[in-house]
C-alpha cells in the first residue's frame, strides 16, 4: 500500500508523474525475477529515482558504489546511475557483465574534462600529482594518480606525497572546499556539477526565511557562496549521518533532490526540504533522471547496453581506484 502522505511529500520535489502503483508493483516484481534468474546485483546511486532506490540491494554515494562493485560475487553487475559509474564498476570487475538502464546518462563533470586536454596539462609539469574525482571518464582515471570521491576526498589530498605539486580535476567546487580542509594548495581544472551551482545564495537566504531554524547541509560541490551558509558540507552518505544525529526536525538540504527519499526512508519523522533553484521548488540532475523503472527492466531483460572497455584502459584505471580503497580503508582502520 502507498502512503498517500509520502506520496503528497514526493510530489514536492519530483517533477516526473509516479508510475501508478498497478505497474510499479508489476515491474518490480519482473526485475526481481530477472535479479534471480541472472545472479545480479543492482547497485542504485542516490539520486536514482524512488521506485529505482526501493529495488536495488544498495544505495549510496560513489564511493559505498565503489566498495560494492568491487566486492560482489554476482555474474551481472545492474548499476542504476551515470555512465561513469558503470564504468568504474567494468573497471573493478572486467570478466563481469555490468549493464545500466540508459547509456547516454553521462555527466557534466565528465564531459568538462576530456582525456587529452588533461594529458595536455599534465604535460607542462612533470611534478603534478594527478587527485582525480571519480566524476570522469574512464581514460581520465587512467591518466590519474589516485581518484577520490566527495567522501574522502580530503582523506585522499591528506595522502598525497607531499613533494608533488597537486593538480585536482575535474570539480573546482569539490577541490577548493578540499584545499579549505587540508591547507594543500592545488591546481585546480575548471570544472563544475551543473545542478549543483544552481544553488546560489540568494535561494538559502529565501529558504531560511521560510525555516529559520532548521540547519543546512550542502553537498561540497555547491559554490563556496552556499558552502559559507552550510552547517554541514559533507557527501550524500555522510548527509545520511548527520541527519540521523541532528536533533532538528527540519533539515535544509542543498543537493540532487534524489537525496530527499533517502534521507526519509533512513530518518523517518523528520522532514526534509530541498533548497529550491530559480524558477523550480527543487533540483534534479537530468542525466541521474535518465533511468527509470522501465529502462531497468528492459536493460536486464536484454542485457543491455553493456558497458565495455580496453584492456589496457582497464588496467592503468584501476590502479588510482584501487589505491583510493586501500587509503579510504587504511583511514577507516585508524579511525576506529
Amino acid at each position: 500500500m502507498i502512503d498517500m502522505t509520502d506520496a503528497r511529500r514526493d510530489a514536492d520535489f519530483v517533477t516526473r508523474a509516479p508510475l501508478p502503483p498497478e505497474r510499479l508493483d508489476a515491474l518490480s516484481r519482473d526485475i526481481l525475477a530477472l535479479k534471480h534468474r541472472l545472479n545480479a546485483v543492482i547497485l542504485a546511486h542516490n539520486y536514482q529515482v524512488p521506485e529505482i532506490q526501493d529495488i536495488a540491494d544498495f544505495v549510496g554515494d560513489s564511493l559505498g558504489l565503489s566498495r560494492q562493485a568491487a566486492k560482489t560475487e554476482a555474474e551481472v553487475i545492474v548499476f542504476c546511475g551515470v555512465h561513469f559509474m558503470a564504468e568504474t564498476a567494468k573497471i573493478l570487475n572486467p570478466d563481469k557483465t555490468v549493464i545500466l538502464p540508459d547509456k547516454d546518462a553521462g555527466c557534466s563533470l565528465e564531459e568538462s574534462c576530456p582525456a587529452a586536454k588533461l594529458q595536455a596539462l599534465q604535460a607542462t609539469n612533470p611534478n603534478f600529482y594527478t587527485v582525480t574525482y571519480i566524476n570522469c571518464s574512464a581514460e581520465v582515471k587512467a591518466l590519474s594518480d589516485v581518484i577520490c570521491t566527495s567522501g574522502n576526498a580530503v582523506k585522499i589530498v591528506n595522502a598525497a606525497p607531499k613533494e608533488r605539486d597537486l593538480l585536482f580535476v575535474p570539480d573546482e567546487n569539490l577541490g577548493a572546499w578540499v584545499m579549505e580542509q587540508t591547507g594543500r594548495k592545488m591546481t585546480l581544472w575548471r570544472g563544475a556539477c551543473y545542478a549543483h551551482v544552481e544553488f546560489t545564495h540568494a535561494g538559502v537566504t529565501r529558504i531560511r526565511r521560510e525555516f529559520p531554524a532548521a540547519p543546512l547541509v550542502a553537498h561540497p560541490e555547491c559554490t563556496r557562496a552556499v558552502r559559507l551558509l552550510a552547517d554541514e558540507i559533507c557527501s550524500t552518505e555522510k548527509m545520511v549521518d548527520y541527519c540521523r544525529r541532528s536533533a532538528a526536525q527540519a533539515i535544509l538540504i542543498a543537493t540532487e533532490a534524489g537525496m530527499i527519499h533517502r534521507l526519509r526512508k533512513e530518518c523517518p519523522g523528520k522532514r526534509f526540504i530541498p533548497v529550491p533553484v530559480e524558477n523550480c521548488r527543487c533540483n534534479e540532475c537530468k542525466f541521474m533522471k535518465m533511468n527509470t523503472l522501465e529502462k531497468l527492466h528492459d536493460c536486464m531483460a536484454g542485457l543491455s547496453p553493456r558497458v565495455e572497455l580496453r584492456p589496457d584502459i582497464i588496467e592503468r584505471a584501476r590502479q588510482p581506484i584501487e589505491r583510493m580503497l586501500r587509503i579510504s580503508s587504511q583511514a577507516m582502520a585508524n579511525a576506529g
